[in-house]
């Protein structure tokens, strides 16, 4: 069991996720690897009013959206959207599997 773990780590891809928001007090990003509302991660604002953070995901389709004081909202760079079952949208994230020679 523990190759495995340790196989599935290795496969992860460190993918940056930002938001234009320089009047928010607070953005975090949450889905379906976060198990949304529950394990949410903190954006860092930086100087220029982006919010961003860098994390690890396994490959595979990912779907999530950011919470910006307090309020859902859709990533606008994403281009991959999906219906969610409360009438909005979720984006999603492509991580392909990573390729050792």
């Amino acid at each position: 069991m523990a190759k495995q773990i340790a196989l599935t780590k290795s496969n992860a891809v460190n993918r940056t996720f930002s938001f234009k928001a320089p009047g928010a007090a607070n953005v975090m990003l949450v889905g379906d690897f976060t198990q949304w509302q529950k394990n949410p991660i903190n954006l860092r604002k930086e100087p220029d009013g982006i919010w961003r953070v860098t994390i690890a995901l396994e490959p595979g389709e990912h779907h999530y959206r950011f919470l910006v004081d307090g309020e859902w909202r859709d990533d606008p760079e994403c281009v991959l959207q999906a219906a969610n079952p409360f009438g909005s949208q979720n984006s999603i994230a492509v991580v392909p599997a990573s390729r050792h020679a």
